[in-house]
């Protein structure tokens, strides 16, 4: 709330430069903001009494973008690959998918690994989790195991995190 939007009778006032001007009525608060050519802005609203504090407004908006931006700039967004296989893969095609989970764990991501069974492959499920050691054993020196493999329906799947 600015300026005349602020209907409460008195308010804690803090100066343009951040000195206490102490509790005064709303009508002497929005004239002392006046006469400095700036706005009166409510800050604490759930105060008592509320505080409110002499600034130039549009520059305070500007101010608290620019923080907001900042601070979204600096998030990583943390994607989550998935890397498929199936039980019966060969030795060259599991180092193929070990270098493509390599290069998302040294990009940041997370990676998802599922082993997907098809018909027959489903009576061999149990048999074929040491795949899916093979390949966090493989990935050992860069990632960490984030769950353990784990069967859902017709796959097994593990995820991988970089290591801190």
């Amino acid at each position: 709330m600015i300026n005349e939007q602020i209907r409460d009778r008195e308010v804690r006032l803090v100066g343009e430069d951040g000195e206490q001007l102490g509790i005064v009525p709303i009508k002497e608060a929005q004239q002392k903001a006046q006469d400095a050519g700036l706005d009166l802005v409510k800050i604490a609203p759930t105060a008592k009494p509320p505080v409110c504090k002499i600034i130039d407004y549009g520059k305070y908006k500007y101010e608290l973008g620019r923080k907001e931006k900042e601070a979204k700039k600096k998030q990583k967004m943390i994607d989550i690959k998935e890397v498929r296989l199936s039980p019966n893969i060969d030795t060259n095609d599991l180092n193929t998918k070990v270098g493509a989970a390599r290069k998302f764990l040294s990009k940041g991501d997370k990676v998802k690994v599922t082993l997907r069974f098809r018909g027959r492959e489903m009576a061999h499920m149990g048999s074929s989790k040491h795949i899916l050691d093979e390949f966090a054993q493989s990935l050992s020196d860069i990632a960490t195991v984030e769950k353990v493999p784990k069967i859902e329906g017709r796959s097994m799947t593990m995820f991988l995190t970089e290591k801190r």
